[in-house]
C-alpha cells in the first residue's frame, strides 16, 4: 500500500477539512496493520475504513481528497481480506458465503417499495424513503445481474430526511454489507 497521506492539500480560509492529526494517525495506524506490523489496539479492516470519520476543523484536509484516498485504502484492505478468505475456506465455500450475503440483501430488496426497512415514528426524521427506494431498486438490479451501480455510487449515497423515514441504522447496515459484497467479488 503506498503512502496516501502526504499530499492531501489543506483548505484555506473559513471553509473546513478533516483534522490533519487524526487522519494521519488513522493511516499510519492502516499502513501499519496492512503491512502486518505490530498495531496498538485492533487491527484496521476495509469495514474499519469505511467507519472512519474525522473532526472538521479550519484549514484542515480536503474532505474530498481524504475521502477518495480513503477509498482506496479500502479497496487495498478489501482485496488483502478476500485472498485471506479464499486461502482460509477454499474458493467453493468463499463463494457461496457471497453468494448466501447477496441472497439476503436481495430477499430484503424484494419486499414491497415503501416496507423494505423499518420506520421511524411520524414525529422523528428518517431516510426519505422514495429516495431510498430508489437505491434499493438499483441494487436489487445489481445483485440480480451486475449491472447499474458501482462501489463508489454505493459508498457516496446520500438520502434527505422525511419525518416518518427509513430508519437510518438499517439502511447504512444493508448499504455496508452491499459495499461489503461488491469489494468481496471485485
Amino acid at each position: 500500500m503506498e503512502p496516501v497521506h502526504d499530499s492531501f492539500r489543506r483548505v484555506h480560509g473559513r471553509e473546513k477539512g478533516y483534522e490533519p492529526a487524526e487522519v494521519d494517525a488513522f493511516l499510519d495506524r492502516a499502513r501499519a496493520s496492512f503491512e502486518m506490523e505490530t498495531t496498538d489496539g485492533e487491527p484496521v479492516t476495509a469495514a474499519a475504513v469505511r467507519d472512519a470519520s474525522f473532526a472538521l476543523v479550519r484549514g484542515g484536509y480536503s474532505v474530498a481528497a481524504v475521502d477518495a484516498a480513503l477509498g482506496r485504502v479500502e479497496d487495498a484492505f478489501a482485496a488483502q481480506e478476500r485472498a485471506d478468505a479464499i486461502a482460509r475456506l477454499g474458493a467453493r465455500a468463499w463463494v457461496e458465503k457471497q453468494r448466501t450475503d447477496a441472497q439476503e440483501i436481495l430477499d430484503r430488496l424484494s419486499r414491497p417499495p415503501r416496507n423494505r426497512f423499518d420506520r421511524v415514528s411520524a414525529i422523528r426524521y428518517g431516510y426519505r424513503v422514495e429516495e431510498v427506494d430508489l437505491v434499493a431498486d438499483k441494487i436489487a438490479r445489481y445483485l440480480a445481474d451486475g449491472t447499474g451501480v458501482s462501489v463508489e455510487q454505493v459508498r457516496s449515497v446520500a438520502f434527505r430526511m422525511q419525518r416518518g423515514g427509513y430508519r437510518e441504522v438499517q439502511v447504512d447496515a444493508l448499504l455496508d454489507a452491499v459495499i461489503e459484497i461488491m469489494l468481496a467479488v471485485g
